[in-house]
């Protein structure tokens, strides 16, 4: 029998021209799929559990909830343009003085096959002493002194994860841990581990879904909250409440992909039409930090340490580089003496993923090249700042920051008021930006800022610091520590009462789709009068800390430098 696809009898022709489009859905509702679109392979998480809880002087601790069914990979066929009615599952609420409350279904209905996760099983506890049976199954209540043996809820119906924990008779055990979609909960008295959660990367972040309960101890206590969206049991409570389970989820891919045979003729007429799927340009793919998207681009932003793991390289045709910024840590201020240095401040252009604004700094400095790999990304910290002791500047530095091949470095710490009358005291130290100089005693003489841009980089990534400046025996003021675009201000005017210097100016970036300024440097102090307010961003002001993951020098007295980040951006469609 002649068959669509030119008289071979097979699959039926199916064709999807869904751009390989991500989204998640996190409330009930229906999703509008894309005009080409026939094809979606999907996440389905249902609503965890709730703990229980377990009241009165019995001793033992109510049993995590169990999380939510864990299905991924599923395909399914819908119509083009039209609505796909999805049902998010809540999780189950927690209780004090009753049974606890199972999570609720998550499905997805497609034009033959609708897609549901089970919810996941409430924690044993007050009018249950068993956990719940579910997607996973909840963690049984400890088991009193002298107590019976109580069951983990069954994972039922199978394949969506795992049972809970089980407890035998004992002495006021702790309650055992619900199921999750990675393991069962472990079972009392060794454990009140809850089972492990799933890691998936549908979203386009590498996240872990459906995490078991914990158990409770024997101590009093709430249970802890699942996370919402996640799919997560509650945790186990005792004379408290049990935790509420977390929501489910769904995450949508509209596929590119065709199936069956197709003739010339029939390719032709859908690429005419519009609905044959496109050859797509490969493009970077990678996971690692707090992912977010702007338009056809993905953002990885790091606050600490960790790992940007690339799997897919990419192709020139869509993306095979990688734009960049890289913050080291600020250095830490001296007391009555200079402003701690800027982290060094290290960016691209912004040319290959969307040609967003960069700060002056940036404007020639082409994207990185990656490939399939881990690179090992390093956010430094903030320098200390000196308190009361008289040591080297050098010892307030920040720590560098680090992508493939950049490096950032730290933020040179400030000089400080010093009896000791050694340079490498009341000198502010180099780094990326130079702390400010402090002042020798006795007196006269001034305290040299420390040198930016050092190590050297092209372009420059910091500036010097102020100096700083003790007058006769009377007045002393400290230089103000460097910022990416400008050097830290002189303290003082070397013959009469004058303000301490002011920071240096920091640098503004748009690599996270809005303007944020980074890397100025700290202010100096003295006895002449104040900086004022600091002009850098990031910087700060007298006895204060530099800002959190800008790089911002600390203030004079014993301002800490603010730690790092470092932030990649990419074409990902």
């Amino acid at each position: 029998m002649a068959r669509s696809n030119g008289g071979i009898i097979g699959k039926s022709n199916k064709s999807s021209h869904g751009k390989d489009k991500i989204t998640v859905v996190t409330s009930t509702g229906n999703h509008t799929t894309q005009p080409g679109t026939k094809v979606v392979q999907t996440l389905v998480v249902a609503g965890g559990g709730a703990g229980g809880n377990t009241p009165g002087p019995c001793g033992s601790g109510g049993g995590g909830g169990g999380a939510g069914g864990y299905k991924t990979g599923s395909l399914i066929q819908v119509n083009a343009n039209s609505a796909v009615p999805i049902t998010i599952g809540a999780g189950g609420a927690g209780q004090g003085d009753a049974s606890s409350n199972s999570g609720n279904n998550t499905l997805i209905v497609g034009n033959i096959t609708t897609i549901t996760s089970t919810a996941g099983g409430g924690g044993g506890g007050h009018g249950g002493s068993a956990g719940k049976a579910g997607g996973s199954g909840g963690g049984a209540q400890g088991s009193p002194e002298g107590g019976s043996s109580y069951a983990g809820g069954a994972a039922s119906p199978s394949g969506q994860g795992n049972a809970g924990g089980a407890a035998s008779g004992g002495d006021g055990e702790q309650g055992a841990g619900g199921g999750g979609a990675g393991g069962a909960g472990a079972d009392t008295p060794a454990a009140n581990t809850a089972g492990a959660g799933a890691p998936n990367t549908s979203s386009g972040a590498d996240l872990t879904y459906a995490l078991g309960g914990t158990g409770k101890s024997t101590s009093d206590g709430n249970g802890a909250a699942g996370t919402a969206n996640r799919g997560n049991g509650g945790g186990g409570a005792k004379n408290g409440t049990g935790g509420n389970g977390g929501s489910g989820v769904v995450v949508v891919k509209e596929l590119d992909k065709a199936s069956g045979v197709w003739n010339l003729r029939s390719q032709f007429a859908a690429q005419s039409a519009g609905t044959w799927p496109e050859t797509p340009p490969n493009f970077v793919t990678a996971t690692g930090g707090t992912v977010t998207n702007s338009g056809n681009f993905r953002i990885h932003t790091f606050t600490s340490s960790g790992n940007f793991i690339v799997t897919a390289g990419g192709v020139a045709a869509g993306s095979n580089t990688v734009d960049y910024l890289v913050v080291a840590g600020g250095g830490g201020g001296a007391k009555n003496g200079g402003g701690g240095g800027a982290g060094g401040y290290r960016e691209s252009s912004g040319a290959a993923s969307g040609c967003y604004t960069v700060s002056p700094l940036g404007g020639s400095v082409a994207a990185l090249p990656v490939s399939k790999q881990t690179y090992a990304v390093t956010v430094g910290g903030g320098g200390g700042g000196a308190g009361c002791d008289d040591r080297p500047s050098a010892e307030k530095s920040g720590s560098n920051s680090v992508f493939s091949t950049i490096t950032s470095a730290g933020g040179g710490g400030g000089g400080q008021f010093s009896g000791e009358n050694q340079a490498a005291i009341y000198n502010g130290a180099a780094g990326g930006s130079g702390g400010g100089g402090g002042a020798p005693a006795p007196p006269p003489g001034p305290g040299a800022g420390g040198a930016g841009n050092t190590p050297p980089s092209s372009p420059a990534q910091g500036t010097a610091g102020g100096g700083g400046h003790h007058q006769g025996c009377v007045y002393f003021a400290g230089g103000g520590g460097g910022g990416a675009t400008a050097a830290g201000a002189t303290g003082g005017n070397g013959n009469s009462s004058a303000p301490a210097g002011r920071g240096g100016a920091g640098a503004t970036s748009c690599i996270t789709a809005s303007p944020v300024g980074r890397a100025g440097g700290g202010n100096g102090g003295g006895c002449g009068g104040g900086a004022g307010d600091p002009i850098g961003f990031g910087g700060a002001g007298e006895n204060a800390n530099g800002s959190t993951n800008t790089g911002g020098g600390g203030g004079d007295c014993e301002g800490a430098g603010g730690s790092g980040v470092v932030v990649i951006r990419y074409k990902y469609q």
